[in-house]
């Protein structure tokens, strides 16, 4: 039996909004190097870059039931993440869901599988983040569970999550630690560009990440002669 919650508490859209401004390096280096998704997920249209709540949608094989429910679901600023419940690179969604879940707010699209249409989406402009690209349809026989937590490419994405995704992937903050990510973002960037400013005027890395006796702690021959 399947369950679909319609309960879910959302991250605060102050706090996505914050973590829209961070790249998805940055956040992943700034929450101790977490919640990243496996690097199989690829964006189907360079330059696009999306920050939204997770919605969590888990599929059958060969069966998109799913995600028509989460589309019955769907909030403005959520981000539809799905998960196969075996591996499966059907083409689970096209521009017919793409239209509906952009009407609703969507703001992107997160799969662990397989997407068709891929022309149509592309001159839609609706992001979308995906493991394969085929023209293989699927059935609508049995859904999953919607809006429950799930493990998408490798990472436990609870519902009402912040999902932040660019042209290097796409990383999860969970949602009662956002205010913490944001924080350290904040401090990362800022020492990121002291540290532009001194690499622009000519200062090596060696010496700035103070990597120089590092190395030669851990057996660099450094030959001056």
């Amino acid at each position: 039996m399947a369950v679909v919650d319609r309960t879910t508490q959302r991250a605060d859209q102050s706090h996505v909004r914050a973590l829209s401004a961070f790249s998805v390096a940055t956040i992943h280096e700034s929450q101790d190097r977490t919640g990243l998704l496996q690097p199989r997920l690829r964006p189907l249209v360079r330059g696009q870059r999306i920050a939204g709540t997770a919605l969590t949608c888990e599929v059958k094989p060969g069966d998109n039931s799913s995600i028509h429910v989460a589309g019955d679901v769907a909030r403005s600023g959520d981000v539809v993440v799905v998960a196969p419940t075996s591996p499966c690179e059907d083409g689970y969604f096209g521009e017919l869901l793409a239209t509906h879940m952009m009407a609703r707010g969507v703001v992107g699209l997160v799969i662990d599988a397989g997407v068709r249409d891929v022309s149509e989406l592309t001159a839609m402009g609706f992001p979308v983040w995906c493991s394969a690209i085929s023209a293989r349809g699927t059935l609508k026989e049995s859904p999953g569970d919607v809006q429950v937590p799930l493990v998408c490419a490798g990472v436990l994405v609870t519902p009402g999550d912040v999902v932040v995704a660019d042209d290097d992937g796409v990383v999860v903050v969970a949602r009662e630690d956002a205010l913490e990510v944001i924080a350290e973002c904040r401090s990362r960037e800022a020492r990121e560009s002291a540290q532009r400013r001194l690499l622009a005027a000519g200062e090596g890395t060696l010496d700035l990440l103070g990597l120089r006796q590092k190395f030669l702690d851990a057996g660099l021959r450094d030959i001056t002669e």
